[in-house]
């Protein structure tokens, strides 16, 4: 079956402690959504997960066979894979080859194209990279300051919520300014530097650990730290601390959320928001240098949408770049519709050739 328009687009978003899933027709509305958690109270594995959305699927008369495309979120594309592609087996082959530059995420993301695959094997599948809307960075944003072998082996800025920010300049109201300040706040947390609707800067850099405080991963650390604990415990302990018993929750003493927090009068929760907010803006400081000075700030993510404390705490340390109130703007994250919006475009250019 080749995507003919006259079937359901299912999306596939698998993170690493779940996987949501939407269909949409080919005008891109969503028919409906859903998410499986992995873990305690959900799915035993992303294997068990995914079986249940087919089942899910089957349930509301769009099995697998019945559909139109299949459209994945891929972490990682590395630096070869920046724009939306058809998954062939060569494709597929390089998605693989990026699983150590995201071990995380990507093998989940690979699971899901492969079963998909074995269900239906004619139905044409779709990734879009969280990597690929930082392909614009210029050599000296991206190049750590590292050996040439270093360099060679992929250790580099990246960057990720490419497809947030595709999102954000895509559905931004009117023009989109020349240079906008755009923050994606949510457990993790990244700002973009985007001159002419281009990324040149972002935060998050080799993967999605450094840059802002998150909910649970530290945000930039200095690396002789790092090798310090790796030393005093061990390398997968280390990491595992850093991402997942860091950021507002390791501050906190306990918790990532943000309402939460908001919610709370401990000192603790306090000083957890207070470094939230010094540090969105003072990385919001290097992105403005990186674009020469800056027109409007826009906010996504469930922290950015939701959160207006927040905003304006992080608007309010912004003060000296005296950006009008009129041009700080809310832009709702719609990554899924984003993803199915990708893989039309790519069956349409497929058709066109």
């Amino acid at each position: 079956m080749t995507g003919t328009g006259n079937h359901p687009i299912l999306v596939i978003n698998a993170g690493s402690s779940s996987i949501k899933y939407s269909l949409f027709d080919y005008g891109l509305n969503q028919l409906f959504s859903g998410q499986i958690n992995v873990g305690p109270k959900g799915a035993n594995d992303h294997q068990d997960a995914l079986a249940q959305i087919f089942e899910n699927l089957t349930q509301n008369d769009s099995p697998i066979t019945s559909l139109s495309a299949a459209a994945h979120r891929v972490v990682h594309g590395g630096a070869a894979l920046t724009a939306p592609t058809r998954i062939t087996p060569g494709i597929l082959a390089q998605i693989h080859a990026c699983t150590p530059l995201a071990p995380l995420h990507n093998p989940h993301n690979i699971l899901a194209i492969e079963k998909i695959a074995e269900i239906a094997p004619y139905l044409p599948q779709f990734a879009s990279f969280d990597t690929a809307f930082h392909s614009t960075n210029p050599d000296v944003a991206t190049r750590y300051a590292v050996p040439n072998n270093w360099h060679k082996a992929n250790i580099r800025r990246f960057g990720f919520h490419g497809i947030s920010y595709q999102t954000l300049v895509a559905n931004f109201p009117g023009k989109i300014p020349e240079k906008l300040l755009a923050f994606h706040l949510g457990n993790g947390a990244s700002i973009c530097a985007i001159l002419n609707g281009r990324s040149v800067a972002t935060t998050m850099g080799y993967s999605p650990l450094e840059g802002l405080t998150m909910g649970t991963r530290s945000g930039s650390i200095d690396a002789a730290a790092v090798l310090r604990m790796a030393q005093e415990s061990d390398p997968e302990t280390t990491l595992n601390t850093l991402n997942k018993k860091s950021g507002l929750f390791a501050l906190s003493g306990g918790i990532s959320d943000m309402k939460e927090l908001t919610e709370s009068d401990t000192p603790a929760a306090k000083f957890a928001i207070e470094h939230f907010t010094y540090w969105a803006a003072r990385h919001a400081g290097s992105m403005i240098a990186a674009m020469g000075g800056v027109d409007a700030i826009a906010f996504t993510g469930g922290i950015g949408e939701n959160a207006a404390p927040i905003r304006d705490q992080i608007a309010g340390l912004l003060g000296w770049a005296q950006i009008p109130a009129a041009q700080i703007h809310i832009i709702p994250a719609d990554e899924e519709r984003q993803i199915a919006q990708n893989a039309v475009n790519c069956m349409r250019d497929s058709a066109a050739d």
